[in-house]
């Protein structure tokens, strides 16, 4: 009888140390996950997690067509952690019933409280689907005005389409574009979302009509009014207008650090008599990133034809260690084989004070197009990334119709 009761003992506690396991472990497969925005809403988003040992695993992020592969995810215990390398920061949370509770925390910000992050294995949807969604369509090209509280508009260039009651798209503005977001159709209007590691991005909309919207979009820190009116002409202005050289200003005279100390100019003799491209960016930025994705295998096709490209990054720290370690996440991530330099801490002041020549500059990226006498001939504000289309496409043939004819003079 005394063995049956151990025995007995035994099962329970290896039953309950299952049951335990079970309801501490990470789950392979898809989670719907939730940032918390301003005004207390929630920004969904959906992920993959796939483990290659029990310990670790690749998280997966999904926005449209977008993914965005998280390395070195660690399990401990009940405990992940998801670092975002490319952002510089980390989600963690606590594992338990097929769920997970957490914050998303910026590392270069200290004491960063975070933003609360939670998630649910196994859901599918971004958002829940209405019975009764709207009949009208958000499909094609919108002028829309961002509003800030103060009253000042900033006019950007919405493009969307919709597919089985998904609605996918982006917007551009000067700097960039939002993203890939992704979303449905509610009884009013649409709701779309998106986050692929810096910010999370909410958008709600109400139609007025089937030629016009109003609504609202939410970052973690703020809530901006928005209004949309639909336009198959839609554009911004010429990102080639917005930026210029001062008066009397032809070159550069930057002399800065690469990622090995070595300091670059462009009177260096390896630039002589070439089409230097000069990227002004940060490994922070979104855009800089799309940009990145884009010259880096372009320079490796093109270089031989008398083209080089520098980069000149401007950091969340004005330390040299501390960029050389986020430039070299981003020169191994992208495959970079020209030269990154480091300008110093983002701002307008650290740009006035390395790039003097440069006027009205206003953006991360902007791209500096020099032809083979050190002359800088054209200023390309902003980066309109592949969630922007048939705008992408656009930029692409006019970056190579315009390095063309600088290699020909």
């Amino acid at each position: 009888m005394r063995n049956f009761y151990w025995s007995f003992f035994v099962l329970t506690v290896l039953l309950s140390v299952i049951s335990c396991r079970e309801q501490t472990e990470l789950k392979d497969g898809v989670w719907r996950g939730e940032l918390t925005v301003a005004g207390n809403k929630k920004a969904p988003f959906l992920f993959e997690t796939s483990r290659s040992q029990t310990d670790s695993a690749t998280v997966t992020l999904r926005n449209g067509e977008e993914r965005v592969d998280l390395t070195g995810a660690t399990f401990h215990g009940d405990t992940l952690v998801i670092p975002i390398a490319a952002y510089d920061a980390v989600i963690k949370g606590f594992v338990g019933g097929g769920k997970i509770e957490g914050k998303f925390i910026k590392n270069y910000i200290e004491n960063d409280p975070g933003v609360p992050f939670s998630a649910i294995f196994g859901q599918h949807k971004r958002f829940e689907p209405t019975d009764k969604p709207t009949s009208e369509k958000i499909d094609g090209k919108w002028d829309v005005l961002f509003i800030g509280e103060k009253g000042d508009t900033t006019r950007n260039v919405g493009i969307f389409k919709s597919d089985n009651g998904i609605v996918t798209g982006s917007v551009l503005t000067h700097s960039g574009d939002l993203r890939y977001l992704e979303g449905i159709y509610t009884e009013t209007g649409a709701k779309l979302s998106a986050f692929s590691g810096l910010s999370p991005y909410l958008i709600e909309i109400a139609f007025a009509g089937s030629a016009r919207f109003s609504g609202n979009f939410y970052t973690t820190r703020s809530i901006t009014r928005i209004e949309g009116t639909r336009n198959d002409r839609a554009e911004l202005s010429d990102p080639y207008s917005l930026a210029k050289l001062r008066p009397g200003c032809e070159t550069l005279s930057f002399h800065l650090p690469n990622l090995n100390g070595k300091v670059v100019s462009l009177q260096d003799e390896s630039y002589r008599d070439k089409v230097i491209i000069v990227s002004i960016l940060g490994s922070w930025c979104p855009n800089c990133l799309d940009e990145t994705a884009y010259l880096a295998p372009w320079y490796d096709a093109n270089k031989q034809r008398g083209v080089e490209i520098i980069g000149i990054a401007f950091e969340r720290k004005n330390d040299f260690n501390y960029a050389k370690e986020t430039l070299s996440r981003l020169k191994n991530r992208y495959q970079i084989n020209y030269e990154l330099l480091f300008g110093g801490e983002v701002g307008k002041e650290s740009i006035g004070k390395i790039l003097p020549e440069l006027e009205n500059f206003s953006s991360y990226p902007s791209t500096l197009f020099i032809d083979k006498k050190g002359k800088v001939r054209k200023i390309h504000t902003g980066f309109s990334g592949p969630a922007t289309g048939l705008f992408y496409e656009e930029f692409k043939k006019d970056f190579n119709t315009l390095i063309d004819h600088l290699l020909a003079e």
